[in-house]
């Protein structure tokens, strides 16, 4: 099992140094930019490699095939655009030029889900959704600093094109750095009997404090971080799912439609478990501009969402109100660590 912080670091600009520190030896690592270099933390790259980074402009389109012309060449190309730029813009020449010859491009998109008050053109509600369709296609969904700090290793081994939803500026750490990321495999954050919980992303987090509050109440908790969202085959799900009493649950930062928990949900029914699944996240809507705080709260993918999905799933009550979830509050211990930017 998985070891989980008790008290949270907080980090900066994760992504930006560990690039520049794992690209060192690694020539054929280039960076592509959709120009947006300081808001994708790659200018410390470009300043370290300049003759490995490309400034492409709002051009997501031609990004694509260029990558895809370097990778043929012998190159790893990582490009680097806010996530609904890679699969809305750029969609066919993403299929055609780099999912269809299976060409090791790896995508790192930034503001996942709802994580930016720039409303629908810069939110990715629907990305794993499209993108779980689109053979060859690896999709990550980070949910802390360790993973942050570990996935480019695992990314390395895949002979194929990557997508990641990638968290920058400020991330929590909640795992244990000597746990890696590692692909196809969740995290078992608690064993427990009564209800499977699967949680990816920024939504973990939050999970974490609303299992603390239901065990207080007496529930047995399977939790499960999710990262991989596919390939999803990881035999720990099938697990999960099997030896619990009520069913399963699952909270993303993402549409309940095509995410997380569809992935689940095919699991149940390829595996005849005919149990009761309940799915949160965004239901079948676009979100609004607003903080993160306040759009997590507005569209249920917060703590107080989970104990109340968690409610309907055992048909109990469990008298947790959202005053006791700021109680138990991940501590924060460290706004820096001192390995960070």
């Amino acid at each position: 099992m998985d070891t989980i912080a008790n008290k949270v670091e907080i980090l900066s600009n994760v992504h930006a140094k560990n690039l520049v520190d794992w690209a060192k030896d690694r020539p054929e690592v280039v960076v592509l930019s959709g120009d947006l270099t300081s808001s994708c933390e790659i200018k410390p790259f470009k300043e370290a490699y300049p003759d490995r980074f490309f400034s492409m402009g709002v051009a997501e389109q031609n990004m694509l095939g260029f990558a895809a012309g370097l990778a043929r060449e012998g190159f790893r190309p990582w490009l680097h655009t806010f996530a609904v730029f890679f699969y809305r813009r750029a969609y066919d020449q993403l299929a055609m030029s780099v999912a269809y010859p299976n060409l090791p491009v790896t995508l790192v998109g930034f503001l996942p889900g709802i994580m930016t008050p720039g409303g629908v053109t810069h939110q990715a509600i629907e990305d794993v959704s499209v993108l779980r369709s689109l053979p060859n296609m690896t999709i990550i969904d980070v949910g802390d600093a360790t993973e942050v700090e570990t996935i480019l290793d695992a990314v390395e081994k895949v002979n194929g094109p990557v997508y990641i939803r990638m968290l920058r500026k400020d991330v929590p750490r909640l795992f244990d750095r000597k746990e890696p990321f590692e692909i196809n495999k969740a995290r078992v954050l608690s064993e427990g009997t009564d209800i499977a919980l699967f949680s990816s992303s920024i939504c973990t987090e939050e999970a974490i404090r609303a299992t603390k509050a239901l065990k207080e109440k007496g529930l047995s908790i399977q939790h499960l971080h999710i990262s991989t969202l596919k390939p999803f085959t990881d035999p720990a799900v099938i697990e999960a799912l099997k030896k619990v009493k009520y069913g399963a649950i699952t909270l993303e930062n993402h549409t309940v439609i095509g995410g997380l928990g569809t992935c689940v949900a095919e699991v149940m029914a390829e595996n005849a478990i005919g149990k009761p699944l309940v799915k949160l996240g965004l239901n079948d809507t676009f979100a609004h501009g607003a903080t993160q705080h306040y759009l997590m709260s507005h569209y249920g993918l917060d703590a107080i969402a989970l104990v109340k999905g968690v409610e309907k799933l055992t048909g109990k009550s469990y008298g947790i109100s959202e005053k006791d979830l700021e109680e138990i509050r991940l501590e924060v211990i460290s706004t820096k660590d001192p390995d960070a930017l």
